[in-house]
């Protein structure tokens, strides 16, 4: 059976840093694009980065940029997510989900994934 299990979120103070972990089971990794989306309180959910299949390559919205960095361990099965230089309006739950039906990198849109894991809460305040 196809899972992913995040940790790491936490509480932490603006300009801090945080590594959310994704660990898969039931199947592996990289057979397929793996994102990152978030949701805060009251708003829809965001992609803001995946990983390809293929090459690695990676994508990442421009609210993130510069600050994110998404990574990928194939001998652990698991995808990172290393955020850096955290605002408060990067709080909210994280989501990793894979594309296992076309394995397609997207962040323009979150719907194009079929299995997610549970989440796990980021707050950024002081």
């Amino acid at each position: 059976q196809l899972q992913l299990v995040e940790s790491g979120g936490g509480l932490v103070q603006p300009g801090g840093s945080l590594r959310l972990s994704c660990a898969a089971s039931g199947f592996t990794l990289d057979d397929y694009a793996i994102g990152w989306i978030r949701q805060a309180p009251g708003k829809e959910r965001e992609a803001v980065s995946c990983i390809s299949v293929s090459d690695g390559r990676t994508k990442y919205a421009d609210s993130v940029k510069g600050r994110f960095t998404i990574s990928r361990d194939n001998a652990k099965n698991t995808v990172y997510l290393q955020m850096n230089s955290l605002k408060p309006e990067d709080t909210g739950v994280y989501y990793c989900a894979a594309d296992t039906v076309f394995g397609q990198c997207v962040i323009k849109s979150y719907r194009g994934y079929d299995a997610w894991g549970q989440g796990t809460q980021v707050t950024v305040s002081s």
